[in-house]
């Protein structure tokens, strides 16, 4: 459709941390940052991955826990390096269908929000059915890259 697509993502490797009680910026502030430490070598192997895109926030209805991910690169998927950091995990993220609506410009979490909603009333409207009670949201641009930026939000189909 003009204004959303369906991908289909294979299962894959995402490392991941959970922010409890803070608001959503500070939640991916801080989610970021212990990612950003075990792709810098935090990690049993002491190895340096690269960053990889995009960076997901699992945003769930009336919750003020926020779930952060990296995608763990290819190379890796097979046996990524264990985490060193209590609060980071490896989890699998099972192959599945999501509805993709994308934007640009500088993301805020009220901005995700408005795009997630703009997303669910369309997939309603069109009779869609997508798991309503979380989105997660998609960032793929440094924070130094000003122009022609690139964010999602996803709602996985049901």
């Amino acid at each position: 459709a003009k204004d959303y697509e369906l991908r289909q993502y294979e299962t894959a490797k995402w490392v991941s941390t959970v922010i409890r009680g803070e608001s959503q910026k500070e939640a991916m502030r801080q989610g970021f940052w212990k990612l950003f430490h075990y792709i810098q070598g935090k990690n049993e192997k002491e190895m340096k991955i690269d960053m990889t895109v995009p960076v997901t926030c699992l945003v769930k209805s009336g919750c003020t826990d926020f779930k952060v991910s990296f995608f763990v690169p290819f190379e890796h998927q097979d046996s990524p390096p264990q985490p060193t950091d209590s609060d980071v995990f490896v989890e699998e993220r099972k192959a599945a269908a999501i509805f993709v609506r994308s934007f640009g410009g500088f993301a805020s979490p009220e901005k995700y929000t408005e795009e997630a909603e703009v997303l669910a009333r369309t997939l309603r409207n069109r009779g869609q059915p997508f798991h309503e009670d979380f989105f997660y949201t998609a960032g793929y641009d440094s924070p130094f890259k000003l122009f022609n930026r690139h964010n999602e939000v996803w709602y996985f189909k049901k």
